[in-house]
């Protein structure tokens, strides 16, 4: 397939225009605007971790890479959206295993090599955002089945941290519980467009904005930025 090929796999989507989907396409400000609270709160803290700030810098590109892809709509766009979303998470689980759990850098870069090579199967997996309806078979789960990873990997991390009864607990249970509503709604938004034209992708985008803001703050709020033991120490 072309980069240029056309992907209409979306409810509010109804033809090749541009604007064809306005709401989709606006709603990423939520990813914007979580990169925003994370910056000002980062800056009232005085927080000036390197990791800390591209994690900032990813969530806002989240947004512009998915406004991309709701508006060329084209396979290389889709790609815009995929990256961002799947380097986040990455980067994410890396910064948390790091200021959150204690682990020194030497074992998180190992963990790193695991992660991208999953990270990577399961886009491959997956095949992108979802099958477009006019080339393929559709997929019960209309694309959502490639962020199980994502959703294992914050259970296991909400599990930990009530475990260890670490500070940032409830911000990552809401964070999880967050995700999973919004995973359920950009699922539905296929099979519901007859009754409701305007699907609810835009609420994928809604809510993710918000799971990725709490996120942050339980980073920026709980994590500890002084000096992490090393292999040795440990």
């Amino acid at each position: 397939m072309a980069w240029t090929d056309p992907v209409d796999i979306y409810c509010e989507r109804v033809s090749a225009a541009f604007w064809a989907e306005p709401v989709n396409a606006l709603t990423n400000a939520a990813f914007v605007l979580a990169a925003l609270w994370g910056a000002a709160e980062a800056r009232k803290r005085g927080v000036r971790s390197p990791m800390v700030w591209v994690l900032i810098v990813m969530a806002g590109v989240i947004g512009v890479g998915s406004f991309l892809f709701h508006t060329f709509a084209t396979r290389w766009s889709e790609l815009a959206d995929t990256l961002p979303i799947w380097s986040f998470v990455a980067a994410f689980v890396l910064a948390a295993m790091h200021f959150i759990g204690g682990m020194p850098v030497k074992r998180v870069l190992r963990v790193a090599v695991i992660i991208v090579v999953a990270a990577v199967g399961a886009i491959w997996l997956a095949g992108g955002e979802g099958a477009d309806v006019a080339t393929a078979a559709p997929d019960p789960l209309n694309g959502s089945g490639q962020y199980a990873p994502a959703v294992l990997a914050l259970a296991v991390f909400t599990g930990i941290a009530f475990w260890r009864k670490h500070p940032g607990a409830p911000w990552i249970l809401a964070a999880f519980i967050t995700f999973l509503i919004s995973l359920s709604l950009r699922t539905l938004d296929r099979d519901i467009c007859t009754s409701f034209p305007l699907g609810t992708h835009f609420a994928w985008h809604t809510l993710n904005g918000l799971m990725i803001g709490l996120l942050l703050q339980m980073l920026i709020r709980t994590g500890h930025f002084g000096k992490i033991p090393s292999d040795s120490a440990r």
